[in-house]
């Protein structure tokens, strides 16, 4: 599949795929002349990107990740623990930027905010 069936396959720009070949996230074979060559089931991969990115993953998270999650002998159960992952972090993140938020209204409340 040349990069503009792929393009459309996936709702994507080629831009964005070649970027995407850049991080190493996807690859494709170069036939004689040049052309990208990208094998069926790299729209699953590119729509799997996509996705990743819209939950809150970074490129680079994506990265570490892909290879593993594409070679899992049960990938459901690896994607669960990926995403539960994720939602840890997020749920220790919010906690602490509570406790920020708390700290930030208490010196706003003192004459000098800036002393410990």
């Amino acid at each position: 599949m040349r990069i503009g069936e792929l393009a459309q396959a996936s709702q994507v720009s080629r831009d964005t795929l070649r970027f995407y070949e850049q991080r190493g996230l996807i690859a494709a074979q170069r036939s004689a002349n040049g052309y990208r060559d990208y094998p069926a089931d790299m729209v699953q991969l590119v729509l799997y990107i996509r996705t990743a990115q819209r939950l809150g993953f970074s490129l680079g998270e994506i990265g570490s990740s892909v290879a593993a999650l594409w070679n899992a002998p049960d990938p459901d159960s690896a994607v669960t623990q990926l995403l539960q992952d994720k939602l840890n972090l997020i749920e220790t993140r919010i906690a602490e930027l509570g406790q920020l938020r708390h700290e930030l209204q208490q010196r706003l409340g003192q004459r000098c905010p800036l002393n410990p």
